[in-house]
């Protein structure tokens, strides 16, 4: 089982299947080279996890998710050269953010706190992402700057958002609140500030209760949307054949009509139901 040892700016703890990093560099949690650094071995050790089924991403600081990338270090990235077009995977920063939204995992990020610039681009490479109203702000600061955002952001924003908000967000480096973040698909949810810690808690427990083949495989098939339907359909129907093989598949529905499945009282209560059929039946 991996250890996750050696971080100085990430708490990482573990329970069971689920993997918690808390981000700790007072005093906004900037993006230095250092947490960069962290973020990036992190995500390599937790693509090879096999234990591991449900990672969440938070903060220490209540102020603050993630601020933005270290502008002084990227004043001292070299430019005495052309500008050159980087391999087919893209930079080091886009690399680490396809780790976490390719790994066979669920990843969370928690925002109770401003997000900005490579913060947030690296929120948007994760599977969710929940806010708080009132205390989560998104913001892209970078053409102010007179740059634009160079760690994926140009590419994820318009895919959540749509193009016309992204523009909107990108190229006036404004605040976006959390409720209007979660109308346009930015956020899942918008939640009150004492109830973001126990819903993402209960959401990765839930997750994490799950058969793994189930939860990895479901991952894989909903990233195929990306391809052309005929052959998302075609990788969704293989999907499903390999996992209706499984024992943990075989066992759960077989329990799934031993409490009544498919009776009028039961499925009118899915959802807690669902709660009941979990890996360890």
């Amino acid at each position: 089982m991996t250890a996750y040892a050696g971080y100085r700016l990430l708490r990482i703890a573990r329970d069971g299947a689920i993997v918690t990093a808390t981000v700790d560099n007072p005093p906004i949690n900037l993006i230095t080279l250092e947490l960069f650094g962290e973020m990036a071995r992190l995500s390599e050790e937790l693509a090879s996890d096999d234990d591991a089924l449900v990672f969440i991403l938070k903060s220490a600081n209540p102020d603050f998710f993630l601020a933005h990338f270290d502008v002084a270090a990227i004043l001292s990235f070299p430019t005495d050269r052309p500008a050159m077009r980087d391999g087919a995977d893209g930079n080091a920063y886009h690399k680490m953010c396809e780790r976490f939204r390719t790994m066979n995992k669920a990843t969370i990020a928690q925002i109770e706190g401003r997000v900005g610039g490579g913060g947030s681009e690296l929120a948007m490479s994760f599977d969710m992402r929940f806010g708080v109203v009132d205390k989560t702000i998104i913001n892209q600061m970078e053409v102010p700057l007179g740059i634009l955002p160079g760690g994926s952001g140009t590419q994820r924003m318009p895919r959540l958002i749509g193009r016309h908000r992204a523009l909107e967000v990108i190229l006036g480096g404004i605040d976006l609140d959390a409720v209007t973040a979660a109308q346009w698909g930015y956020l899942n949810r918008a939640m009150a500030a004492d109830e973001i810690g126990p819903y993402v808690e209960m959401l990765a427990r839930r997750i994490a209760s799950f058969p793994p083949e189930a939860v990895r495989l479901a991952k894989e098939a909903v990233d195929n949307a990306s391809k052309p339907l005929d052959e998302g359909l075609a990788d969704e129907s293989y999907l499903f054949q390999q996992l209706i093989r499984t024992d943990a598949a075989k066992r759960n529905m077989a329990r799934f009509l031993e409490i009544g499945g498919q009776t009028r009282d039961i499925e009118l209560q899915i959802g807690d139901v669902n709660a009941k059929l979990d890996s360890t039946i």
